[in-house]
């Protein structure tokens, strides 16, 4: 008799998990970096057993062959957030620094000011109330940086004059209901950058059951993003080659032909024959 836990998961019970995921951030049990890191596991998961493996320390956790799917929206946006009305929490630096490192509760918005100064604000180990976190940065001749879990979507809008604002965030792939980042950044003669785990300094992370085989799986689709990107640059550079050679060619012969021509001309002043009329150019 197989195994129930070896059956393959669907879907629908891969959403399950992440819906799982989402509620146990709200409670406070799961930080950035951690939702984050059980949800591509979760959407990397091939049989019911590593679902299980994943909210194993989560309430509601049934035995490894007991995933039961919920209700969730195939292709839709994620729910609206909810504001809860409290005052934006703010970190301003005026010719100073500022950061905002480890454990700590993101349940309202945030405000990061920084002039002629740096503000650092570090989500990783933070507790995040929802899906959604909001962010409103302003540099003026300083600089505001924002460390983030790879995995999680980053959009940055807003306006930089005289500076600059970036993202450098390995972001997951489309379709997935991943926390989402958002950024408006107002940047004067300044930088807002927003970067991802593998920038920064790394912090220490309990190990799981379950996090030696996403280890697994993320160097292999690494490998395979890594293949995909050397076959295209492979196929660029031949096919700046064939254009080369195709140039190449032309031009040699359009010197030639130029070249009988001067010779037909020359030898009319010489009293020879009549030049022929110059021929076609290659090109179409």
């Amino acid at each position: 008799m197989n195994d129930p836990g070896g059956m393959r998961a669907s879907d629908a019970e891969r959403e399950a998990v992440v819906e799982q995921l989402r509620e146990a951030s709200v409670e406070g049990r799961l930080t950035l970096s951690e939702l984050t890191e059980r949800t591509e596991a979760a959407y990397l998961a091939a049989t019911h057993a590593e679902l299980a493996q994943i909210t194993a320390d989560l309430p509601g956790a049934g035995p490894s062959h007991d995933v039961a799917p919920r209700p969730f929206a195939a292709s839709g946006p994620a729910p609206a957030v909810t504001r809860t009305g409290k005052a934006r929490r703010w970190y301003v630096a005026v010719m100073g620094d500022t950061k905002r490192r480890g454990k700590w509760r993101v349940d309202q918005e945030i405000g990061a000011v920084a002039v002629m100064g740096d503000v650092t604000i570090d989500l990783r180990e933070a507790e995040v109330r929802s899906n959604e976190v909001d962010i409103v940065a302003t540099a003026v001749m300083g600089d505001v940086k924002i460390i983030v879990p790879d995995g999680v979507d980053v959009d940055l809008s807003g306006m930089a004059i005289m500076g600059d604002k970036r993202v450098d965030v390995l972001e997951a792939p489309p379709g997935q209901n991943v926390p989402v980042v958002r950024v408006r950044a107002y940047v004067v003669m300044g930088d807002v950058k927003v970067i991802g785990d593998s920038r920064a300094k790394p912090i220490k992370r309990e190990r799981f059951a379950w996090s030696q085989w996403l280890g697994e799986r993320r160097a292999e689709m690494q490998e395979a993003h890594r293949e995909h990107l050397r076959a295209i640059r492979d196929e660029r550079h031949e096919l700046h080659r064939s254009l080369h050679d195709a140039h190449r060619d032309q031009r040699d012969a359009l010197r030639e032909q130029r070249n009988q021509l001067r010779q037909a001309r020359r030898d009319v002043r010489r009293g020879g024959p009549t030049p022929p009329p110059p021929p076609a150019p290659p090109y179409p």
